[in-house]
């Protein structure tokens, strides 16, 4: 079944909007085979949202934002990108016909997501400056320009598609976890999330869990309470200095009486590597950093006993290749091909 159509009755949708659909959402829960024991916590759980059809959590809301679009008979599709919104859009811009647009801040792109993005066919313009100011330029030319469409998380029928995550987790588990462990970049998933779970729990009584939010520490605008200029991070998917979600993500903390914390890159590397040594999972920098939180609350002698934790895990690893071959050890061992060369290297 198509998300938008399984969720309809939560979302934006009349008899004339188009049911689109490239096999978004539904993507795995996976319960933690390994990390549970290191924190502590009753059960862990992480959502792979890098299982969806461009790579990241992205295509949620975009299958509802060009869905409307469609609806809308726009010609045109617009995003400023620091990655995954670009390579999501461009994907459904071309499965609708529709020309996509893309403003990307010059050489803050990891090369997998800019990829995705030109063998989408998106029309590709480098800003000299940051993500703010690419997402400053897209809104003046949405709002002047009524065939084109802006398909940011400012966009509403962004954050409307995004809140099907909170559902699928409900509808799997039969409930609403105690924590949300999320990366916080543009703030637009933290937002959908408390969003989903609010719905689902004035229909159903699931609960509300506690929303926990991370930024990396040189690009933490909600966690210091002050924009970032020039926000710095090898995570660049949350390399954001001033989200267009912040309101409403600081909204989420204080109803779900949550918290957001900042993170080092350090931090961030290290449980990269850990998430895919030991969960044999692999993710961008930016979805581990909902692991390093773990870490980070567990040094803080946080209590995780008796709690159900979901960590979202926003992307696929191999949305950002440079990291890996610069951070992941590689080594490898050449023989001869006789079984005595081989036997000599497993050690048997």
């Amino acid at each position: 079944m198509k998300l938008i159509e399984k969720y309809k009755q939560f979302l934006p949708i009349n008899e004339k909007t188009p049911m689109i659909s490239m096999g978004e959402g539904f993507t795995p829960l996976i319960k933690s085979n390994n990390l549970v024991d290191d924190i502590g916590c009753k059960e862990l759980y992480f959502k792979l949202e890098g299982c969806n059809p461009s790579g990241s959590f992205k295509d949620r809301g975009m299958v509802m934002a060009v869905s409307k679009a469609a609806e809308k008979k726009v010609t045109k599709i617009i995003c400023a990108s620091t990655g995954n919104t670009s390579a999501s859009a461009a994907a459904y811009g071309a499965y609708c016909g529709i020309e996509t647009i893309v403003l990307i801040p010059e050489g803050n792109i990891a090369l997998g997501k800019l990829s995705q993005a030109v063998a989408y066919g998106a029309k590709i313009i480098s800003v000299k400056g940051n993500f703010d100011q690419a997402l400053d330029l897209v809104k003046k030319i949405s709002e002047n320009q009524e065939s084109v469409e802006l398909v940011n998380s400012l966009n509403p029928n962004r954050i409307q598609g995004q809140q099907t995550a909170a559902f699928e987790i409900i509808d799997e588990l039969g409930y609403a976890p105690d924590e949300m462990f999320l990366p916080v970049g543009n703030a637009g998933n933290i937002t959908a999330y408390w969003r989903g779970y609010k719905v689902y729990n004035d229909i159903q009584n699931t609960k509300l869990p506690k929303m926990i939010g991370f930024q990396a520490e040189n690009s933490a605008p909600i966690v210091n309470n002050k924009t970032v200029q020039n926000p710095q991070t090898i995570a660049t998917a949350i390399r954001i200095g001033n989200p267009a979600s912040w309101d409403q993500a600081k909204i989420a903390l204080e109803e779900s009486k949550g918290s957001i914390h900042a993170i080092s890159d350090d931090e961030i590397i290290n449980a990269y590597k850990l998430i895919a040594s030991k969960e044999g999972i692999f993710v961008e920098p930016a979805s581990s950093i909902s692991i390093a939180g773990l870490f980070y609350l567990k040094k803080q002698n946080y209590d995780f006993s008796n709690k159900t934790v979901v960590c979202v895990l926003t992307g696929n690893g191999l949305k950002d290749p440079e990291v890996a071959n610069k951070y992941l050890e590689f080594k490898q061992h050449n023989i001869n091909p006789t079984l005595k060369d081989l036997t000599r290297i497993l050690d048997l």
